[in-house]
C-alpha cells in the first residue's frame, strides 16, 4: 500500500468508520480515538495490507479496538439472565429513532456490533464474518437474534405512532 492509498483511504473510510463505532459507544471522544489508532495501525502496517483491502482491515481493527475499550471498562451482562419484561417498552411514543437507540443500547455488543454492520454500514454476511472473527453461522445468529429482541421491545408500531 502506499502513501496515496493511505490518504484515500482516510477520505473515503473515516466518516463510515466513526459513525460505527460511534453507534455502538455512543461518545464521541472514544469513537474519534478508536477511528484515530485504527488509522495508526494502518500505518505501521501499511507495507503489510493490501490496498485493495485496506477497508475490511480498517472496520476490523476498530472493531477490535472497540471490542478491547469495551471490555477493559465494563463487564458483559449475560443476556439469558435479562429478563424481557425489565427492558421492553410499553409506552405510546412518537419517536421510533430514539426507541430504537435505547433498544440498541440494551443489546449484548457482539448483537448490536453485527446488526449495525449489516443495517447501518450494509456488510454481508460473510465480510461481518471477516471483520467480527465470527463464523458466517454465528453471525446469523446474532443479527437473528438481536433483530428478535428489537421487534419484541418496540412492539406493534401501533403502540409507538
Amino acid at each position: 500500500m502506499t502513501v496515496k492509498e493511505y490518504n484515500q483511504a482516510v477520505d473515503q473510510y473515516s466518516d463510515g468508520i466513526y459513525r460505527f463505532v460511534l453507534k455502538n459507544l455512543r461518545d464521541g471522544d472514544r469513537s474519534r480515538d478508536i477511528v484515530q489508532d485504527t488509522y495508526e495501525k494502518l500505518w505501521i502496517k501499511i507495507s503489510d495490507v493490501n490496498g485493495t483491502k485496506v477497508k475490511s482491515y480498517l472496520f476490523s481493527t476498530a472493531y477490535h479496538t472497540m471490542i478491547d475499550i469495551i471490555r477493559k471498562e465494563s463487564k458483559q451482562a449475560n443476556f439469558d439472565e435479562v429478563r424481557q419484561e425489565d427492558h421492553s417498552h410499553e409506552e405510546q411514543y412518537s419517536d421510533l429513532g430514539e426507541i430504537l437507540q435505547q433498544a440498541l443500547a440494551l443489546l449484548p455488543e457482539k448483537q448490536r456490533s453485527v446488526i449495525m454492520l449489516r443495517d447501518y454500514e450494509g456488510y454481508s454476511y460473510q465480510e461481518i464474518s471477516e471483520i467480527t472473527g465470527l463464523t458466517e453461522s454465528q453471525v446469523k445468529v446474532y443479527i437473528y437474534r438481536g433483530r428478535l429482541f428489537l421487534k419484541n421491545y418496540i412492539g406493534d408500531l401501533e403502540r409507538v405512532i
